[in-house]
């Protein structure tokens, strides 16, 4: 269902099952895709919390190359693009795709073309207790903004990280 929030076109995303593999998710951000674009005739932004941000990846990869045609820019929040420390410990299917430095990561990044970062503003902090080290955040050529002190959580509810989000989507 499309909405609308402050003026904004938006469609809000549940990743059920939680434990299914990253894959089975990119139909919802493709179908997403397609109905902001058809409802405003313009590419969206997407915002993506933890690993969302994976799924947007994911997406991206599995649409080819016109993928980043069909979206303005990617803001991600607390987005293991690397893994997480905390995979290790997992035995479910998404769980294994996010261990630290793990093969899944390691293919999408190298599936993706170089110049893709760049449509990327990826959130990290130093006290997220869900993606860590906080390095596993970022992905080199994108914008790479710091949440000094903000939990995983926090990162995508505290009011000046949504300022910037939305500053962000206004200049885009």
């Amino acid at each position: 269902k499309v909405l609308r929030a402050q003026g904004r076109v938006c469609v809000a995303l549940d990743l059920e099952p939680v434990f299914a593999p990253i894959e089975h998710h990119v139909g919802k951000i493709d179908a997403a895709v397609t109905r902001v674009t058809a409802a405003t005739g313009c590419t969206p932004v997407l915002v993506c919390h933890s690993m969302g941000g994976l799924v947007a990846r994911a997406w991206m990869r599995a649409a080819g190359p016109g993928a980043d045609a069909r979206v303005a820019h990617v803001i991600t929040l607390g987005t293991p693009h690397h893994g997480t420390w905390l995979g290790r410990f997992s035995r479910v299917a998404n769980g294994v795709q996010m261990r630290h430095r793990g093969a899944w990561a390691r293919q999408l990044l190298a599936d993706e073309p170089v110049s893709r970062a760049a449509r990327f503003t990826c959130w990290y902090s130093n006290c997220d207790n869900i993606v860590f080290p906080a390095s596993t955040a970022m992905l080199a050529g994108a914008e790479n903004r710091f949440a000094r002190g903000l939990a995983h959580v926090e990162l995508a509810l505290d009011p000046a990280v949504m300022q910037a989000c939305l500053e962000k989507i206004r200049v885009i």
